[in-house]
């Protein structure tokens, strides 16, 4: 019975979907509205009352609540697997996304929705698979990284492109194109460290599909970093970089082609240099300083110098370079005197305690 009212209620919710991508179809002036707001009602989280009201017993593929990091379950993953299952549930939906391609959030809708019922359809065409694929990379994000990218079945089917020793004809398995499937890794290469998803790493680039360029380029830690230095080269928000140049400290020990190195190097130096408004802030510098000494800690001294150096040639930078090395100073005496206070009042306490306690 609860079985029967799962369905039922995922049923209602499908429909609500397909009202809402029909009303999008239909008003021009509020199409980008309407489907903002369905990606944001699809991508909610569920709480207690909604889940066991939703979520049957045969929702096999999700991992329990209590078992996640975030402890967070949102409206998507019920539906992807209910789809799976019940694919004539979505097909109307499909058809409803495939007519608002062009639009914004209707590749993010699709990925939410059909990254696992892509994994399990058969296509008529190749172009229909194309098209899936493509939407497939245009709307992905890090939902689809332990769901689709980690999964060595699922990746059989990304990287599913073979040559016919007969013929040399390229043939293709009716899921996702090969080079969508490369596209989605150099995609979460850019993203994995902004969604704290290093600790995948590992796991993530034995995964990493092969590339006809790779005697070129090197192995999946070169494709990796090429990408992830590209992705700091655009970003321009502070606590984005910082969040980045915080996590980049894993790549410590990488074996690296000299390019990519050197490229990884210079990357990271261009965050040291000060001026405005453009270039990067105090903190912003600080932490790339930090994490190029502890990445190439050869040549740290000279790195230094060097800039020192160039320093000395904007003479109107000396007053606040001036002004911030003497509030570090100060910071550090008064931490400095602050901590030798509390010592010296924990070690006086402490005999009296002794004492105390004895007697």
């Amino acid at each position: 019975m609860r079985s029967r009212s799962s369905a039922d209620r995922l049923e209602a919710l499908s429909l609500e979907i397909e009202r809402k991508l029909q009303k999008a179809l239909s008003s021009n002036s509020q199409r980008p509205q309407i489907l903002q707001q369905l990606f944001a009602d699809i991508a909610l989280k569920v709480d207690d009352r909604a889940r066991d009201a939703i979520l049957s017993e045969n929702d096999d593929g999700i991992a329990p609540v209590d078992d996640r990091e975030d402890g967070w379950l949102c409206f998507y993953e019920i539906l992807a697997n209910h789809f799976v299952r019940v694919p004539e549930s979505g097909r109307r939906i499909l058809e409803l996304i495939v007519q608002l391609w062009s639009q914004s959030f209707a590749a993010n809708i699709f990925a939410l929705l059909f990254h696992k019922w892509l994994f399990e359809a058969l296509f008529d065409g190749k172009e229909i698979s194309l098209r899936y694929s493509s939407a497939l990379v245009q709307g992905a994000t890090n939902y689809l990284l332990e769901d689709v990218a980690i999964v060595p079945d699922q990746l059989s089917k990304i990287s599913s492109q073979y040559t016919s020793s007969a013929n040399s004809v390229p043939c293709y398995f009716p899921h996702i194109n090969p080079q969508a499937g490369r596209d989605l890794f150099l995609l979460l290469s850019r993203f994995m460290f902004f969604y704290d998803q290093d600790h995948l790493l590992s796991s993530f680039l034995e995964h990493f599909p092969p590339f006809p360029n790779s005697f070129l380029v090197g192995g999946p830690a070169d494709y990796f970093v090429i990408e992830l230095t590209d992705q700091l080269q655009k970003l321009k928000i502070e606590p984005v970089l910082l969040h980045y140049l915080s996590r980049m400290t894993i790549l410590q020990g990488w074996e690296l082609r000299m390019s990519t190195s050197t490229r990884l190097k210079a990357c990271l130096y261009s965050f040291t240099s000060p001026g405005g408004p453009t270039y990067p802030t105090r903190a912003v510098r600080h932490a790339a300083w930090n994490t190029l000494d502890f990445l190439f800690p050869i040549g740290r001294y000279p790195r230094h110098v060097i800039s020192l150096f160039f320093r000395l040639l904007y003479p109107w930078y000396w007053p606040s370079s001036c002004w911030n090395f003497v509030m570090t100073c100060v910071m550090t005496v008064y931490y400095y005197i602050l901590n030798l206070l509390v010592s010296s009042w924990e070690n006086l306490r402490r005999p009296n305690h002794r004492r105390t306690h004895s007697e």
